[in-house]
């Protein structure tokens, strides 16, 4: 049997003959028993060095596959023919349980493919103002015994020092009274759904969402079994008193008060007070996802729904992927004292604990005011950007589009009318490089269409050539309903 060293694959020489050696024993061309050929022969007729040959047969040998005989030279091994695996048959897919068929069907869903970055992406901080520099000298000043403690296996929970500074921060920053007996750290506010749909529902119940809303959130909820339930969204956010009359059955209500997320919308006073008045009579648990909680622009700084008097049924849940940056991997939930060790267990099962190093170096970080300097940058170069891109934007769509300055968060909601295919002008748009993502695909039952529009993690000049890219495009889109208005 001829056997041909391919020079265009990278692999070395001496790999190539190995795994085709190799490949000719398990499929059966090379019988047990069969005689291979003497080295130098066998290098002359592939084209190699002897040595190489000789490192594929010792390395055969080695793995039990030739053995070497006395007048025989090397031959392929005895008992070899019940090792033999047929090929694989393209039909021969491998199946996932009944659960984990749902589950991946859900995920599915949800989740988007990583696409390249684009202008106008929404959910992405600017990373290069965050201060790295900083991070790094603070991380070289840990003690060799703190950076070996570090290393070690930690407690779920998260490490003491970062649990006390979360609470201390939440308290000046969002006027949550905590203490960190009460701070689980996640690996994300994404962990932290997860957890609450695992340990705070059973299947088939009932769990209140936004509509439209965050997808992750929906998707984590149905992969634990739970029935996701639709409320819509007015310009006061969710209204529970008609979520509660359509679903009176409901375990859970999520939420995303301070900036609802797609639409960006602030939940006033009078329909948080009634959120939580509706669980504390249905026995319910409040979820809230203070997205962009920490980049509010205004002199006037609304609380989180957990501060609030009897909040003791909301679960409060914050990340620092947006505040710094998403490679952190480092969120938390803040949660009543008598769940923590179920949750943490929970987490454990999961991913153990979050990365000891990164949560010291975090601990310090806020401690020691880098937190709130760096907040106070990043909320000014985000309000500022977000008028840059309104501006750009008006000018390049001949004044079509007129978006309104928001006092919260990293992006705008521009809505079109009922009928539009927001979906098409996306794709449209991707064309051109740039990233708009369609409202349509954030509704349940609710028919809203328009964009999204990321301003945070671009500079003047990138937003200024996506709104010059897209204006004309919305531009089109927007105009016959301003026409007919």
């Amino acid at each position: 049997m001829r056997h041909q060293a391919n020079a265009a694959v990278s692999l070395p020489k001496r790999l190539q003959v190995y795994q085709q050696l190799r490949a000719a024993i398990e499929q059966g061309s090379l019988a047990s028993g069969s005689r291979l050929p003497p080295t130098r022969s066998h290098a002359q007729l592939l084209g190699v060095g002897r040595n190489t040959v000789l490192w594929a047969l010792q390395r055969l040998q080695a793995e039990g596959f030739v053995q070497s005989r006395v007048g025989s030279g090397s031959v392929v091994a005895d008992g070899l023919r019940q090792a033999r695996q047929p090929p694989p048959q393209a039909s021969a897919a491998p199946t996932l349980s009944r659960r984990g068929a749902q589950l991946a069907d859900v995920v599915r869903l949800w989740q988007r493919p990583v696409s390249e970055v684009r202008p106008l992406r929404i959910g992405a901080p600017e990373v290069a103002s965050f201060p790295f520099a900083l991070w790094d000298r603070l991380a070289r000043q840990c003690s060799v015994a703190q950076r070996a403690a570090q290393a070690q296996y930690i407690d779920p929970a998260g490490l003491p020092a970062l649990r006390t500074a979360i609470a201390q921060w939440l308290l000046v920053s969002r006027g949550v009274r905590c203490h960190a007996g009460q701070v689980l750290v996640t690996s994300g506010s994404q962990q932290a759904i997860d957890l609450v749909g695992r340990l705070l529902l059973d299947a088939g119940d009932d769990a209140i969402v936004e509509d439209p809303g965050y997808p992750g959130i929906r998707a984590s909820l149905a992969g634990h079994g739970a029935q996701v339930r639709p409320a819509p969204v007015d310009d006061q956010g969710l209204d529970i008193a008609a979520a509660a009359a359509a679903w009176p059955a409901a375990r859970l209500a999520v939420v995303t008060p301070t900036h609802q997320y797609p639409l960006g919308v602030h939940m006033g006073l009078a329909r948080r007070l009634a959120l939580i008045d509706w669980a504390r009579r249905s026995d319910a648990w409040i979820v809230e996802d203070d997205y962009d909680g920490e980049f509010q622009y205004g002199t006037h700084r609304t609380p989180a729904l957990c501060s609030l008097p009897h909040g003791g049924r909301v679960l409060y849940i914050g990340t620092f992927s947006k505040s710094l940056h998403p490679g952190l991997r480092l969120g938390f939930l803040v949660l009543p004292e008598a769940l923590l060790p179920a949750f943490a267990g929970a987490k454990a099962l999961s991913d153990r604990h979050s990365p000891g190093d990164a949560q010291a170096v975090l601990a310090r970080f806020i401690a020691e005011g880098h937190m709130l300097r760096h907040l106070r940058r990043m909320r000014e170069l985000y309000r500022r950007r977000q008028g840059v891109l309104i501006t750009a934007l008006a000018q390049a769509s001949g004044g079509t589009v007129q978006l309104a300055p928001c006092l919260h968060g990293m992006h705008l909601a521009l809505e079109a009318p009922p009928g539009t295919d927001d979906v098409a002008v996306s794709r449209a748009a991707a064309a051109l490089g740039v990233r708009l993502a369609p409202l349509s695909s954030y509704c349940m039952q609710a028919d809203r269409r328009g964009w999204l529009l990321g301003h945070a993690a671009d500079d003047d000049a990138a937003l200024q050539a996506a709104a010059q890219a897209i204006g004309p495009l919305l531009q089109r889109s927007l105009e016959p309903a301003v026409r007919t208005a």
